[in-house]
């Protein structure tokens, strides 16, 4: 990610119960890790001058299997309430030099490096930006700290959406090529980010299902490392409550 004068701090949204996966999909095995592994090795290369970590669903798994080197990681004990719960809860965290939050997505591994670049890059002096790919807006989303306050009093699982509606002449949208990246809410969502990502083989039902028995068990150890709307409309796509 581009330098700046401006102090930008990452959170990455993974605090999400997984209801409809039946398993944390924050420790689904994904590339030479976890999903979640994958993401924040992303955010890592955004070089956020902070990097913050929302977890719930699954915390202690989860602290246990993912690598949280250089995150800080807040535990949201009230994620079934929906994201805006863990957006609030990281904000407490958040360094008070912060001048731009950039909101990603825990379950969503296509988001790369530099599209995050882009995103800041191209925000300009706007209080919100998201991206705008080639079937609407989606996430990453950054905000400005003139709307800290209102991102703090946010509630429910789509509220960061209706607060881009409430602001929609002030959005900057930042055009990313390509689909808004796929997140991971089912197993078929999985098999076919693994697919669109190329990690192919990892995806048959078998696995899944014994990945299930896996994290069932008390983790005493790292987990085996093993290898969309109109513009304007959202993806609506979170780690909260499923």
């Amino acid at each position: 990610m581009p330098r700046t004068e401006e102090f930008v701090a990452g959170l990455v949204l993974a605090a999400g119960g997984s209801s409809r996966l039946g398993q944390p999909k924050q420790l689904l095995p994904f590339g030479s890790g976890t999903l979640l592994d994958h993401v924040l090795d992303t955010a890592r290369r955004c070089r956020f001058d902070q990097l913050v970590c929302v977890i719930g669903g699954g915390a202690d798994d989860v602290r246990g299997a993912v690598d949280f080197g250089g995150v800080e990681v807040v535990e949201n004990v009230q994620f079934g309430t929906g994201c805006s719960s863990s957006i609030a809860a990281a904000l407490a965290a958040v360094d008070p030099r912060c001048d731009v939050l950039v909101l990603m997505l825990g379950d969503q591994p296509g988001v790369s490096s530099s599209t995050v670049g882009a995103l800041v890059a191209g925000r300009g002096d706007a209080p919100l930006a998201a991206c705008l790919y080639c079937d609407g807006r989606g996430h990453p989303l950054a905000f400005d700290r003139r709307v800290f306050g209102e991102l703090a009093d946010l509630h429910g699982d789509k509220a960061v959406w209706k607060l881009m509606d409430r602001h929609a002449d002030e959005v900057a949208d930042i055009p990313v090529p390509g689909p808004i990246p796929r997140d991971v809410d089912t197993a078929d969502d999985y098999e076919a980010v693994l697919a669109d990502l190329g990690h192919g083989e990892s995806c048959c039902p078998q696995e899944i299902a014994e990945f299930t028995v896996c994290v069932g068990a008390p983790m005493n150890e790292k987990t085996p490392r093993s290898g969309r709307s109109a513009p304007g409309g959202h993806s609506g796509t979170s780690m909260g409550p499923s």
